[in-house]
Order: C-alpha cells, then structure tokens, then sequence
C-alpha cells in the first residue's frame, strides 16, 4: 500500500490528523503501540474527557513562545472542534466550571469512537499493538521500522507525523520517540519536565500535610510569575488538586509557592467585625465556617487557635492574617511523569512553520501535540492543541 503519510501514534493529535486528511482524500497509515486508539483520550477527565475550553487563548500555554499558537488556533478554533465533535458525533458539549466542556454522554469513549468511525469511512488504515523502532531519512522520505505480530517490518513514505506524545503515564505507551527523532534530526529541543503534576513534601513539615490528607481548600496559589484560584488538595505526600496541577507547569525547583487560604475574604475585616460584636470567639471558632475542623486543629500548629479575638495583640493579627493569606510552601519536588497529566519542553516551536507544523529544516517531517513544547493549563487547552495541530499538518500532507 502507498500511503501519503504515516502518522505514528493514535492519540489526540495523531486521531484528528488522520481523519482529516481522509475527509480530503489523502490516504493514511496511523502506527499506534497500545492494542486500541485514543488510551489517553479515554482516562481523561476521570474518563468524562474534557474534550476543548471555551476560553482558550495563547496565554493559557506555556511555551518559550505561546505567540506561536496565534497560527494554528487561527485556522482551527474552539468553534471547529465544538463543530466537528457535534457533526460528526452527535456529541454536544455541556460546560462546567472555568470554559471546560465535556460531552453532554460524559464519556471518553464517545470521543474515541467519532475518530474510529471515520477512520473506517474515509479507508485510513490503522495499525494496532504495532512499535516503530526507528526512523531514518531517504531521498524520497523516510523509511520506518516497525514490529509487529513478532515480526518487523521496513515501510517507506513520502511524509510522517510524529504525534507520539511525551513522557507522562509510562503504563499507557509514553516514551521519549518523538523526542529522538527529533535529536537524530538535530531539532533543538526545550528542557522536558512534568506539568500539571501533584507537587511532594518532605521534611519537618511532611507529617503535618499527611495528616490533613483528603481535605479540599479553595485557595488562591501564586508563584511570582502567575496565579491561579481552584480547589487545593492536601495528600499523604503533599499537595494536589487543579490550582496545585495549574501552579506545577510554572513551578521550578526550589521555588517557593505561596496559598491564600481564604481568597474571597480577608481576615483584617473578619477580626474587625468579631471586635465589634465583642470578641468573644477564639481564632478557631472564627475560621470554623471557612475550614474542615481537621484543619482549623491542625492550623494550631501555626496560630493561637484558642486565643479569643478580644485578646489579639497587633503581632497576633499580624500572624493569623500572614498564615492564612500567605501561607508559604517549598515543595521538595513533584509526583513525576506516572502522575502528570502532561510534558512540559519538547520541540522548540522555532523550528516548526507555524502554519503547517513542518520541520524547517526535515522537509516532510511533522510535530504535533505533547512533543512539542506548547503545554497547556489544566481544562480541555491540551486537546485544543491537538485537535488544532491534527488539524494543520492534515493539510499539508
């Protein structure tokens, strides 16, 4: 069989681009290593998958050049995806909190099954529990190593689409090959690390997260670069919850994190208003309405909790409203790639064309996705992206 391209990996990105390119005319292979399609697609979102945000922007990436987004989300937006997922799928999104939409159904697998579907309609071949071992540059593309029902075979093309993902969740065929062959290309790659990750405790302080494990905070989490306000986690080794995952594509290592524990109110006007009522309440009955009682007795750790409000001293308000407001973390490091949702770094964006996604310098040779160093925040901005960047390359190929 000749086939325009070969497309290796049947994730978001690599789904979208085979489909599209069908939906033309053009006549592709997809290589995927798991034993069916789209395994990311289907655990996302607790298995719900939150399949595109309504309020994506290039600002809610991270990238050593978010501006290059401006190119892809010109040629395929939310409107596309939303479009595209109810034309072809009868799948109509329902938003929850922050833009995210999810599939009125609440199933991941109604999104795999739009792609599957198509795949069978426009006749691009699939092929499944299938591991290309190497790629290698020839006059008229490239040629392909690929094992398969334990044999392996060579297969040639005019152009391939590295859509293989990152690093993140080993047990469902992450590896570094898009990264390879990037380096055996000579691509200049961005330092990769995890995102959007829960971050770890150790030390003096580690027991007393532990013990607070299962409580869920509002909180506002800032580091000096960005902040985000979401729920917060407390762990048996640290912190997670979507503020915390938000914070970790920023974070670096032996960088501080500050939480405001009480965002939508401030502990100054709370004080002020028990001082005139009498001030008869302790500290821990005054946070009570805020906090789990778990966590009002473990802020004793921190603040004279039985200390009544009418006994405050300046440097006691100062404390309280100090912890609460600016309650300071240094995490040791983070859960890494078996619990990030996401790679950070990849293939820097400076040697791809921004419209197509094709490698400058390795005519034929595509990027999309996770590979590439364009990471989104938590909430459907990573699918956008891949949906998008299937979506270029498609017409190029």
């Amino acid at each position: 069989m000749t086939y325009d391209a070969i497309i290796i990996g049947a994730g978001a990105c690599g789904l979208m681009c085979a489909v599209q390119a069908g939906l033309l005319g053009k006549k592709t292979l997809l290589i995927e290593r798991n034993d069916k399609p789209g395994a990311k697609i289907l655990i996302s979102g607790g298995g719900r998958c939150n399949y595109t945000n309504l309020h994506t922007r290039t600002e809610n990436f991270v990238s050593e050049n978010p501006d290059f987004l401006n190119g892809a989300f010109a040629q395929w937006t939310v409107d596309d995806t939303v479009n595209f997922f109810a034309n072809f799928g009868d799948i109509h999104g329902e938003e929850k909190t922050l833009g995210q939409l999810f599939p009125s159904t609440n199933k991941a697998k109604d999104i795999v099954a739009v792609f599957t579907k198509l795949l069978y309609e426009t006749q691009q071949d699939i092929w499944l529990n299938s591991l290309v071992t190497a790629v290698d540059k020839e006059d008229n593309g490239y040629v392909l190593r690929v094992e398969r029902n334990g044999k392996v075979q060579e297969l040639r093309t005019p152009k391939l689409v590295l859509a293989s993902g990152g690093l993140p969740v080993a047990k469902l065929g992450a590896s570094d090959f898009a990264l390879r062959v990037a380096r055996k290309f000579d691509l200049d790659l961005v330092a990769t690390a995890p995102a959007l990750v829960p971050l770890t405790i150790t030390g003096k302080d580690a027991d007393w997260y532990a013990s607070l494990a299962g409580n869920s905070v509002f909180a506002r989490v800032s580091t000096d670069a960005i902040t985000f306000e979401e729920n917060i986690l407390f762990t048996h080794w640290g912190l997670s919850g979507p503020a915390i995952l938000q914070i970790s594509s920023y974070w670096r290592a032996g960088q501080q994190i500050s939480i405001d524990l009480l965002p939508q109110h401030r502990l100054d006007d709370l004080i002020k208003e028990e001082r005139a009522a009498g001030g008869k309440r302790t500290i821990g009955q005054l946070l009570s309405p805020f906090f789990t009682k778990k966590m009002v007795e473990a802020l004793a750790k921190f603040l004279p909790i039985q200390l009544k409000v009418a006994s405050l001293s300046k440097a006691d308000a100062k404390l309280i409203n100090e912890t609460i407001h600016q309650f300071k973390v240094k995490p040791a490091g983070d859960k890494g790639y078996d619990k990030a949702e996401v790679m950070r770094g990849g293939v820097a964006t400076h040697e791809l064309n921004p419209r197509t996604l094709e490698a400058k310098k390795v005519p034929g040779l595509y990027f999309g996705g996770e590979a590439v160093d364009i990471t989104g925040w938590l909430g459907g901005y990573n699918f956008q992206w891949a949906w998008a960047a299937g979506y270029l390359i498609a017409q190029d190929l």
